[in-house]
């Protein structure tokens, strides 16, 4: 994998891989914090630039947003099939949400589409 860092734009709803040599955007996950009836992060796309797939950034980023949610004390209730995809395959890093909170999360998703 490239030499990344990773940067949660919480205001923005962005968790951004900054590439090597001049923190060039090459891949983010798009996301936002459900509140009710449980706070969590509810990631809905995840995007990588094309000249840097394959180099492992969006399981990068998939693995620092469930970083970020445990920290916090918190739960990801994923919308975006690449992170319902990383996490079936990493059980151990991503508990599963409950179907209330993705239910709650689509309903607050779909009420507020603006921006996704």
């Amino acid at each position: 994998m490239s030499d990344i860092e990773i940067r949660d734009d919480r205001e923005a709803g962005r968790l951004e891989a900054l590439g090597s040599g001049g923190g060039e955007v090459v891949g983010h996950i798009q996301y936002f914090v459900l509140e009710s009836p449980a706070r969590a992060l509810v990631p809905v796309h995840t995007i990588v630039e094309p000249a840097h797939e394959g180099q492992g950034i969006a399981g990068s980023l998939a693995r620092e947003l469930y970083t970020i949610a445990a920290r916090e004390g918190i739960t990801v209730a994923p919308l975006c099939p690449y992170v319902v995809k990383w996490a079936e395959r990493h059980p151990d890093e991503a508990p599963a949400a409950d179907p209330e909170l993705l239910h709650a999360a689509r309903a607050w998703l779909v009420a507020n589409p603006e921006g996704f």
